[in-house]
């Protein structure tokens, strides 16, 4: 069962501006979601499958409607048309408990693919938390449209597999650290356990916290007349 409720997402990352019209809709596929094992309309749907959960999570102010449709944590999907507006309206994401302390843990490791839009506003992350709540890590993978970090700069680094240019900042709750991949990736691995002790060993911002909940989806600024977002596969391994 995750341990993380929702509505905690609503602290990650600030849309720069509002985003312009979309040049083109991407079409509901009738295929994928009425064929699908479970779906949602509800804001905050959820559903668990094999130690994983999925959360439909539309908690931004002002935000359209979305559905989520699922096979498998590491096949589903969110079909989403959310307005050209500023802020953050959902983040549909599959997450997955650790619960041990990092330097305790000998591997952990993820794989993801995914299908995106080629426009809106949004961004396909990685958002990962120790059990406390207290500090908030986010991978970005690819981002599409005027979006950005909470924070600032602090550097460029590679670590897990990637190029990153590294954000730190606060949202009033509890610290965040961005990590921006310098290219754009659908499909890849991630050292998770390398970005953490990245921050732990060099850095120094957190100390031997416990990992908590690893989750993974888009965080969805902007997809006026409705686009589809679709894992292709997806795992976490943790040991």
């Amino acid at each position: 069962m995750a341990r993380l409720l929702p509505p905690f997402k609503r602290r990650s990352i600030l849309a720069l501006t509002a985003v312009p019209a979309a040049a083109a809709a991407v079409a509901l596929a009738a295929g994928p979601a009425q064929a699908a094992t479970w779906s949602s309309t509800d804001k905050y749907g959820s559903w668990n499958n094999n130690g994983y959960t999925l959360y439909n999570d539309v908690w931004g102010g002002g935000a359209g409607p979305q559905t989520i449709w699922a096979n498998s944590a590491s096949n589903w999907g969110v079909w989403s048309n959310q307005p050209n507006t500023g802020g953050i309206k959902s983040y549909p994401n599959v997450t997955k408990w650790v619960g041990t302390p990092i330097n305790s843990l000998h591997s952990v490791t993820s794989g993801y693919s995914v299908s995106v839009p080629s426009s809106g506003a949004f961004e396909s992350a990685y958002d990962i938390w120790d059990s406390s709540n207290a500090d908030e890590i986010m991978v970005w993978l690819n981002k599409t449209g005027p979006i950005g970090p909470i924070g600032s700069y602090v550097t460029n680094v590679s670590v897990g597999g990637y190029n990153f240019n590294v954000y730190k900042g606060w949202n009033g709750s509890n610290n965040v650290y961005s990590f921006l991949n310098t290219g754009y990736a659908t499909s890849g691995t991630v050292d998770i356990l390398a970005v953490l002790k990245w921050l732990e060993n060099t850095e120094h911002w957190i100390g031997n916290v416990t990992l908590g909940n690893v989750q993974f989806g888009w965080e969805i600024t902007s997809s006026s007349g409705g686009m589809n977002f679709q894992v292709n596969n997806y795992w976490v391994s943790a040991s």
